[in-house]
Formats: structure tokens, C-alpha cells, sequence
């Protein structure tokens, strides 16, 4: 049996040291229908778009996702397919993205208004709706249930880890969460969120 890795904020001495995300891409179907989703619906902005540098015959859309970081597309003239994706290894499972509390109930408005399905869990530490885009990948709209300083996220989710090891339980709870918010000092901001199911499932 192999030893459980180590979980902390605190980088790996690895030879190569990352400073964030630059972009995520992913292969599209058509591009009226991904505009769609991902700018009219999600509020994305379309910030560029050109060929496909490797194949010309595509075009390389590229959104905003809120905070600087992109998510792009490779889109051509296919259909869209909204049935659930088979996974395999190495294939994407979903796509999270961040809401802010005070809009998440507007947020599980607009879905309904746009007549898409979704589903709400408490995961816990965090509060989430999963739905799907026009070519069935899940789609998360996760929002905090503490404001956690971005810069300092990482540090807050280890150290609930270690409390929740040490309370012996299988998942994090909302209160590890906040106890870890106390314990690095940090002010405990709860926000007003929805009851909703917990457990697993999208």
C-alpha cells in the first residue's frame, strides 16, 4: 500500500514552478452555437477570435471566463450533440466556473428562463449547480460559501483538509471550512445561499 500524498499549499520542490493558468481549450462544435452558451448565456466575453493557427479550416475562439483567465474553442462546421459525454482517460469530466454568491439565485433563474436543466448540491465547503453546454460537457457553476481570498485559497482548503483528517471524517464539511478561516486569521464572511440536496451526483 502506498503512503497517502501529502496535502499542503506550500509549492513542491519540483523542477519546474508554474504561476497560474493561461488557458484551457477545447474542441467545439460550430461557432453560432458556442457563442451562445458560452458569451450570451454564461456571460463570457468574446475577447478574440482568428484561424486556428494548425488548421485554418477551424476557427480559434477565445473567451474571458471573469477573472483574465481563457477558455478557448476550436470550432467548425460540425453539429452540436447535447447528450451527456462518454468519459475515457485523459477526457475532460467537467468545466467549474465562478459565481458570486449574491448572484447565484439569479443565476438558477437565468437557466431555468433558457430552459436549461440543472442541478444544485451543497457540496460542503462550497455550493454548486451543474448543468451542461450545447455539446453535453458538464458545466459547474460553483460559488464559495465564505469569501476566501483568492490569493489565499489554496492555504484555506490544506488547512481544512488537516482538520477535517483530524475530525475523522470522510469529506470536508462547512465547518472545517470555517475553522480553517479562524485559525489563518482571516475574517469568516458567510453568505446567504439556497438550502439544497447534499451527496453525490451531477
Amino acid at each position: 500500500m502506498t503512503d497517502e500524498p501529502e496535502i499542503t499549499a506550500e509549492p513542491p520542490e519540483s523542477p519546474i514552478r508554474l504561476s497560474g493558468t493561461d488557458h484551457i481549450t477545447l474542441i467545439g462544435s460550430n461557432e453560432a452555437d458556442t457563442i451562445a452558451f458560452y458569451r450570451d448565456l454564461l456571460g463570457m466575453p468574446l475577447v478574440l477570435r482568428q484561424p486556428n493557427l494548425d488548421d485554418p479550416d477551424s476557427t480559434h475562439l477565445f473567451f474571458d471566463t471573469g477573472d483574465g483567465r481563457i477558455l478557448t474553442f476550436f470550432v467548425g462546421d460540425r453539429g452540436s450533440n447535447p447528450r451527456p459525454l462518454q468519459h475515457q482517460i485523459g477526457s475532460v469530466h467537467h468545466l467549474s466556473f465562478s459565481v458570486d454568491p449574491e448572484r447565484f439565485v439569479e443565476t438558477k433563474e437565468a437557466l431555468d428562463d433558457a430552459g436549461r436543466g440543472y442541478n444544485e448540491f451543497d457540496r460542503g465547503i462550497f455550493h454548486s449547480l451543474y448543468t451542461r453546454d450545447h455539446n453535453g460537457l458538464t458545466i459547474e457553476l460553483a460559488t464559495d460559501k465564505f469569501s476566501i481570498p483568492d490569493d489565499r485559497r489554496g492555504e484555506v482548503l490544506a488547512t481544512a483538509q488537516r482538520l477535517r483528517e483530524e475530525d475523522g471524517v470522510d469529506f470536508a464539511e462547512e465547518r472545517h471550512l470555517e475553522a480553517a478561516l479562524e485559525e489563518l486569521g482571516i475574517e469568516v464572511e458567510k453568505h446567504d445561499l439556497p438550502d439544497a440536496p447534499t451527496g453525490a451526483g451531477v
